[in-house]
């Protein structure tokens, strides 16, 4: 037998939802900027955390950060080093932060994206 929600539960569900499209909907601008900045961190830096990614980047979304770092992750860029130092914002009370380098895929993929820079480019 399914248990029902109480309308305090509908209400948070719902605005979890709401959250969940807002990042499913952020521009391809916005993922473009938090892949630059790792790769940046990544071949520059051995670890990196969000901390260090907030200082370059421009204000983005709630929550789009992570969810891009975890995106990262699952797509074999970037692996857990196995430690977290607490985050720098303020807001999040020193909440924990994973510690992350670029795995042999992203370096891979750093090192073609920055050939691919350095080429010199066709005259229109």
């Amino acid at each position: 037998m399914t248990r029902r929600l109480s309308p305090a539960e509908r209400l948070a569900s719902a605005e979890k939802d709401l959250l969940l499209e807002e990042l499913a909907d952020q521009s391809s601008w916005d993922r473009f900027l938090v892949e630059q900045a790792v790769y940046h961190f990544g071949t520059r830096h051995n670890e990196f955390s969000a901390n260090d990614l907030r200082d370059v980047l421009p204000e983005l979304a709630h929550g789009f950060l992570g969810a891009a770092i975890n995106s990262l992750r699952t797509a074999g860029v970037i692996e857990h080093t196995g430690r977290v130092v607490p985050s720098t914002l303020a807001s999040t009370h020193g909440h924990r932060l994973g510690v992350w380098r670029l795995s042999v895929k992203g370096l891979a993929i750093a090192e073609q994206r920055r050939i691919r820079h350095q080429q010199p480019q066709a005259a229109a």
